[in-house]
């Protein structure tokens, strides 16, 4: 990976990231699809921090704004983290970042790489916005348990809109008309109303989380209706190729991310808290 060192086995990550000082990604919305991909979020597709964070509708990385800077600020120490860094499980989280990380390199980017080639651009945008139109309810009802009642008038719009003039959620016509998805998750439904978020995690496959978020996941299943009327090989299917999908339009921004970034495991976990943090009082 070239200058880039990847996450840490043994102590020397904690000597590299003692030394450390600021990061800088010069690539657009680097680190969400960092906290998505280095982490391998196979079965989870991006989850809480991308699949529901598309204020501007679905877009592939070609077509991101190539001059926008990101600089992350990571602290020097585990043990200088604040509450929202609380990392007590470091050492298991390293190891399953790293197991992540190898999924990602030997399996999904191949995998990625050769439905690229034979997916075009445009269909992979149309199959994403698809997926992201039938997962609205989760969207809706934590809007509502928040008090957001224009979110939750965005997301029902944005779905009959999506599901009729754009053909099944194909084409996102609710973006013509400036109906913004509301990204809402029981996640930050429960940090709003003052729930800690516990310690941070990263879990096979699954990605960085926390506890809280954990919970919340599993209560955003329980309100998406396809989870009763979809089985269950039928739902992995479902994660499965929206992460393919996904890894297919940001290919190229993550190999510019993976090439920049010093301490990707501490990157990642810095960026998710602190998306996530922000999300919640947004």
């Amino acid at each position: 990976m070239g200058a880039a060192k990847h996450p840490i086995e043994g102590g020397a990550g904690h000597e590299e990231r003692a030394a450390r000082g600021t990061t800088t990604v010069r690539t657009p919305h680097a680190m969400e699809i960092v906290a998505c991909l280095a982490a391998g979020l196979v079965l989870a597709g991006c989850g809480n921090v991308a699949k529901t964070a598309r204020p501007e509708g679905l877009v592939a990385a070609s077509q991101a704004d190539p001059n926008l800077d990101l600089t992350i600020t990571v602290p020097p120490r585990a043990s200088d983290l604040d509450n929202e860094q609380y990392d007590p499980w470091e050492s298991f989280n390293e190891k399953m970042f790293t197991f992540n990380y190898n999924v990602d390199k030997y399996a999904l980017k191949p995998v990625a790489r050769g439905y690229r080639a034979v997916v075009p651009e445009q269909v992979q945008i149309m199959l994403g916005n698809a997926l992201n139109n039938v997962t609205w309810v989760p969207r809706f009802m934590n809007s509502l348990l928040q008090g957001k009642w224009e979110g939750a008038l965005r997301e029902v719009s944005r779905f009959v809109l999506n599901s009729t003039l754009g053909v099944g959620g194909l084409f996102d016509p609710g973006k013509v008309a400036e109906l913004q998805p509301s990204p809402e998750d029981f996640g930050q439904t429960l940090g709003l109303w003052g729930v800690s978020s516990g310690p941070y995690l990263v879990l096979p496959l699954l990605g960085p989380t926390t506890v809280r978020d954990g919970i919340g996941k599993g209560v955003d299943s329980a309100m998406n209706p396809l989870t009763y009327f979809v089985p269950f090989v039928g739902q992995v299917g479902m994660k499965v190729g929206d992460t393919v999908n996904d890894r297919a339009l940001n290919y190229d921004l993550f190999a510019g991310v993976e090439a920049t970034t010093i301490d990707l495991y501490s990157s990642v976990r810095h960026f998710y808290l602190k998306r996530r943090e922000q999300m919640i009082e947004e």
